[in-house]
Order: C-alpha cells, then structure tokens, then sequence
C-alpha cells in the first residue's frame, strides 16, 4: 500500500479525487440546503395565505361555524383564553402551534349572528413555526403561520394554518438520492481522467529516469536523456539534465586530462631527482647537488600549483579580507629586475594570498618573455579595480589569447622545461580572478608585448 501511493501518479490522483469530493460534498450541501430553504418559504407562504384568508372572514364578523377553512391543511382558531373555537375538519392530531386541541368548543357570541358591527382588524405580523398534523389517518410535517386579528366583541382571535412541507421533503430527499448516486459515478469519472492524464504526462519523466539509470550503470557520461516535444517543465528538466551532464562530462574530462598532465609533469623532475642521487650514491664525486637542489625547488613548486588548483576546483572561498591591491601590486614587484610600477591605492576583498598568487605568476610570465623592461599599473575604472602589466616582448597571438589560459598549456613546446614552467600559471591566475568576481584578458601592449589586464570589483 505504501508502494502504491508512493508515487507521482497516485499521489495526484488521490490528490485531485479528495478536491472534487469536498468540492462536490460543499456543493450539495448548499444545494440542498437552498433547496430546502426555498421549499420551506413557499410552505411558509401558503400558510401565511390561508391564515390571511381566515382572519380577514374573523375580521369582517363571519361566525366560527361558518368560516371557510382550507380542506387540504389543518387550520385552527383560538381565543384570547386559549380555547379552540374552530378548526378544519377532519383534524386527528396537530402539534406545533401552541395548542394540541382539535375538537372546538361550543361558543354563542355576537359575532355568531353575523351582526354588521362587530367588526375588527388584523395584526401586522406574522409568526411561523414547525410542526405536523394528522388529517383523516395521514400524519405529515407542517409549516404553521400565526396571524392574530381583532375581531371586535369576540376580543383578540389567533389563526394556526399550515401549509405542507411534503414537496420540500420530497424534493431534498429526490436530490440527495441523485447526489449519492450520482457524486461516487463523478469520483470515478475524475480518477480515470487524472491517472491516465498524470501517466501520459509523466511518461517522459520516467524515459527520463530510465536513460539516468542506464548512464549511472554504463558510466558512458555522453550519452543524454530524450527531450520531449512538449516545450513544457518536462522538457526544461530533460534539457536542465543533458546541460548538467555535458558540465559532468566536461570536468571528468578535465579531471582525467588534469591528472594524465600532472603525471606527466610530475614524471620528469622525479626521474631526474632519482637520476641525480642514484649517481650521488654510486659516485659522491659526479653528485649535482645544485640541479638536485633546483629539481626539487621545481617539484615543490609544482606540487604546491597543483594543491591550489584541487582547492579552487574544490570551490573554496576566497574570503573577504579588505586590502590595498596597490600596495599588494608594489610589494610583489619589489626586487625585479626591469620592473616599475605605477599603483593607485584601491581597496578590493576577498584573499590577498590568492590575488598576490595572481601577481607573481603574471610578473614571472611577463619577466620570461620580455626583453628588457615590464610595466606594472594599479587604477580604478568605475566600479573596478584594474591591474595591468605589460611587457615589451613578442606578445601573445589573437588566436592563442585564450588557450594559454588553459592548464599545462605552453606556446613553445621546444623550449626547456626549467625555463617554462608547466603551463599552470596563467590557469591558477584566471581561476583566482574569476573566483573573485572578476576577469584576467591579454591584448597587445602599446611596446608590442603581451599586456594581461586583471579586473577586480572595488571593495564596498
């Protein structure tokens, strides 16, 4: 049972039956309840007539005995004492109207002999209540109206007729019989529609699910989910999942590329490392210790770039410590050679470590590639903080501007190692930039070198 309505399906049928069945239960109880009440007013309203036309004949003087009473409702007449003077014929029981007497009693008035002057007037208000009757063996339910008229020397006269309330009750228990017949058939009606609406709806999701299953299971991350031509959240949620597993791919990608590079990059000093002492052991006197000394430099350096690109690809803040990027620009160029500086104070935030990583990766790139001078400037440009540094170098081609930022990436595939570096530089100096909201480009300095642009925001 819990499997069953555990899913989509179930849920939104289940759903969509409860809402229609209160919705049909609050309906049919105003309708018969408005039924009802409409029913009872024209009981009401038939009463009021026949009770009029009993106390205008009181009024206008015509004997008890003589009175013209309704056959089809019980109707009865009582004094100012209380006592029964007329009453409809055939009337067995009645109740609800203040008296229960049915047999009136003998009454010799003036009023009897249909004298001219006894006259009277009837009451303004007319009272109703409920009751029943029994008339000639029928017992039914009522709906009494009281009317009282003064009826001159007879003194003040109350009128009871009631009008029958077997249409109303009739009429309500016709249309309940409809509802419980009818209401079950709609419920039945509305589950069908919505399962089978609900299903053709979520077919998708489940080629969806399905397709998902099947990649987890291959672990082929180029396969994609089918996009139904429904234009609809369906379809946004195929297309949201085959743009999640392209952005899968492509890191998984990137991460084997990263490690294969890495492995690559980590083979080289290690094997010359173990070169060097290998030979150190067998022969003290041919021991380099300089170039030992300069491969390990070369791996520490190595292994601490890659520690920081595992941390950025891991998504690690970079914090929000404020801080002068001019005097961090000035800092990092003191002691090079053929370096000035020009450096506003501008205050950015986030890690100085990182931007000041940022700097020397670019002092170090421009310092490799340039012949003789590199130009550092600190400014603001409206809501940024921009950091240029130019050499008078080569420069970069139009169309490697952008692929030198790529990881393990060099130019110049013939030149030595130790002079170039493992192409990670310009990356970690990018992700940095773009992890601290802002961007690193390279264009044509105004010297003809290279002249990379670090963008930052201005710290609030």
């Amino acid at each position: 049972m819990r499997r069953v309505f555990g899913s989509v399906r179930s849920r939104a049928t289940l759903g969509a039956t409860l809402v229609v069945a209160v919705a049909l239960v609050a309906a049919g109880a105003a309708v018969l309840l408005s039924l009802r009440s409409n029913l009872i007013d024209q009981a009401g309203n038939e009463a009021q007539r026949t009770a009029q036309s009993v106390a205008t004949q009181l009024a206008g003087g015509t004997a008890y005995d003589k009175l013209e009473l309704d056959d089809d409702g019980p109707v009865q007449v009582v004094d100012a004492g209380g006592t029964l003077v007329a009453v409809s014929d055939d009337l067995e029981r009645i109740s609800g109207t203040g008296t229960d007497a049915v047999r009136p009693q003998p009454q010799q008035h003036k009023g009897d002999d249909d004298s001219d002057d006894d006259t009277g007037e009837i009451g303004e208000d007319t009272d109703f209540s409920d009751g029943s009757a029994t008339i000639d063996g029928e017992t039914a339910d009522y709906r009494f109206a009281t009317v009282t008229v003064e009826a001159g020397d007879r003194g003040t006269l109350t009128v009871h007729a009631g009008g029958s309330l077997d249409a109303e009750q009739s009429a309500v228990n016709s249309a309940l019989t409809v509802m419980l017949i009818g209401f079950p058939l709609l419920l039945g009606v509305v589950a069908g529609v919505t399962w089978l609406v609900t299903r053709r709806a979520l077919r998708p999701v489940e080629g969806i699910r399905g397709e998902m299953a099947a990649i987890t299971a291959s672990e082929d991350l180029a396969r994609r989910v089918p996009v139904p031509d429904t234009h609809d959240e369906v379809a946004r949620l195929a297309l949201t999942t085959n743009k999640t597993l392209t952005a899968l791919e492509t890191s998984v990608e990137r991460q084997r590329r990263f490690v294969a590079d890495a492995s690559h990059e980590l083979r080289s000093p290690i094997a010359s490392l173990r070169t060097q002492l290998e030979v150190g052991a067998a022969h003290p006197e041919l021991l380099d210790l300089d170039g030992a000394v300069q491969d390990t430099v070369r791996l520490q350096g190595l292994a601490a770039d890659l520690l920081l690109l595992a941390r950025l690809d891991a998504g690690e803040r970079p914090g929000d410590a404020r801080f002068d990027l001019g005097a961090l620009a000035r800092e990092e160029a003191e002691g090079r050679a053929g370096v000035t500086v020009a450096a506003d104070a501008v205050t950015v935030a986030g890690s100085r470590g990182q931007v000041g990583r940022v700097l020397t990766n670019l002092l170090d790139n421009a310092g490799r590639h340039a012949r003789s001078a590199v130009t550092v400037s600190v400014h603001k440009d409206g809501a940024w903080a921009v950091v240029a540094v130019a050499d008078d170098g080569d420069g970069v081609a139009e169309a490697d501007r952008e692929r030198i930022f790529e990881r393990f990436v060099r130019l110049d595939e013939a030149r030595s190692r130790d002079d170039g570096g493992a192409g990670l530089g310009l990356a970690i100096a990018r992700d940095v930039a773009v992890r601290h909201g802002g961007t690193l480009t390279v264009d044509r300095a105004p010297a003809g070198g290279a002249l990379f642009e670090l963008r930052l925001p201005q710290a609030p």
